[in-house]
């Protein structure tokens, strides 16, 4: 398998600078996230304190990140990652689209909004996943609950039913939804996830019905940095870094909004410059 140096995950300011940084330093990267670089970017009315762009508006803000990372021929792998595994001299990294290897991470994906659902942490890998591309192959002959927060998400549910003999969506969002025939459209509000022995049984609504499958998938756009990675301390709902973005794991670098306090875009960049070097000087130690 491909091994990169780096694999950077997150296209906002602190992922496409660290980016930026680590292919200057001629490291073999791979930059995991989506074209779009960042929701929050796109829709800021006005960014007033990013030196050298005074007043920019977020959509001008994102068209100079993306011009700078065309202009170094820095591709955007668009692959949802949902899993990062510490292997000792390297990082197992598993994804929607499929495998990866790295000798370093660097974490730039933001704050994760909102908590988790009851229960849901504690039956992650015991009838909840993160992935239905990933996972769908051992539904085979199942049934399948996907709870999606975004209409992004709907693709994976269409896959699903590749598989599982029933496929429940239940979009937690407003626009319409378009999925396969074969797919069952719930719009309730999933609260808590229904254990059923040792592992997950369905899914509650605040509807007050419950709804039991072999399996449930909760997609939204980012997972949360204790489930990304196994073993990551954290510091409230932020992971724990310090000053050269490194966290208690070797090899494992985090920036940006992730990191904590401020939430500023000049601020994630300068972190993802500090991650990315950070992440060129263990490379060297090695």
């Amino acid at each position: 398998m491909e091994r990169y140096d780096i694999v950077i995950i997150g296209t906002g300011p602190a992922g496409v600078s660290a980016a930026i940084t680590a292919t200057i330093r001629k490291k073999k990267i791979l930059l995991a996230g989506s074209r779009s670089l960042s929701a929050k970017v796109e829709k800021a009315h006005e960014i007033l304190n990013y030196p050298g762009l005074p007043a920019i508006s977020g959509a001008d803000f994102q068209k100079a990140l993306l011009g700078h990372l065309d202009s170094m021929n820095i591709p955007i792998t668009e692959d949802k990652i949902t899993l990062i595994y510490p292997m000792g001299d390297y990082f197992a990294i598993q994804s929607a689209g499929g495998n990866y290897e790295a000798s370093s991470v660097i974490l730039a994906t933001g704050v994760v909004a909102g908590k988790p659902l009851p229960n849901e942490e504690e039956y992650l890998g015991r009838g909840v996943s993160y992935c239905a591309t990933c996972d769908a192959a051992l539904y085979k002959g199942k049934t399948a609950g996907i709870v999606g927060y975004s209409p992004k998400e709907e693709e994976e549910a269409d896959f699903m039913t590749e598989y599982a003999d029933k496929v429940v969506y239940f979009p937690q969002y407003s626009e319409e939804v378009h999925t396969k025939p074969g797919v069952e459209v719930i719009r309730e509000k999933v609260t808590s996830i229904v254990p059923q022995g040792f592992k997950a049984g369905g899914v509650e609504t605040a509807e007050g019905n419950t709804y039991n499958f072999d399996g449930v998938f909760i997609l939204r756009d980012s997972v949360s940095p204790k489930q990304l990675v196994p073993g990551l301390e954290l510091d409230g709902n932020h992971v724990k870094v310090a000053r050269d973005m490194s966290t208690n794991i070797p090899g494992c670098f985090a920036c940006g909004d992730i990191a904590g306090l401020p939430y500023q875009y000049v601020k994630s960049a300068g972190e993802g410059n500090v991650a990315a070097l950070s992440a060129v000087k263990y490379l060297s130690s090695k």
